[in-house]
């Protein structure tokens, strides 16, 4: 099993292939997301530290080349699939957006 370290939290462990999005928020951390997994809106993006998330679909390229304030480092938690261990920072909090998460992205 994958091991995923959200920077400030602890390390746990995460069944291969679920979305990063998923582990994050069920493993208790705030992290905002609002379309529902589609990349449509980057509020669930992440930094990658450390690790391999894998390669980018057509609709993260797609929605990621229109931001060009974003470093090649970010990704969009909802489309990354867990198949190695990986640190992130989290870079949206509802928390701390005063927003509540949309519609959990569906696995």
């Amino acid at each position: 099993m994958p091991t995923v370290t959200v920077e400030g939290g602890k390390p746990f462990e995460v069944d291969s292939g679920k979305k990063l999005v998923l582990a994050i928020e069920d493993d208790g951390i705030d992290i905002l997301h609002r379309c529902g997994g589609n990349a449509r809106c980057t509020t669930c993006r992440v930094q990658i530290v450390s690790g391999d998330p894998g390669p980018m679909e057509d609709l993260e390229k797609e929605r990621l080349a229109r931001e060009a304030s974003f470093g090649p480092d970010i990704r969009l938690s909802c489309q990354v699939r867990v198949t190695s261990d990986l640190t992130v920072r989290v870079l949206g909090r509802a928390a701390e957006s005063g927003m509540t998460p949309g519609p959990r992205p569906m696995d």
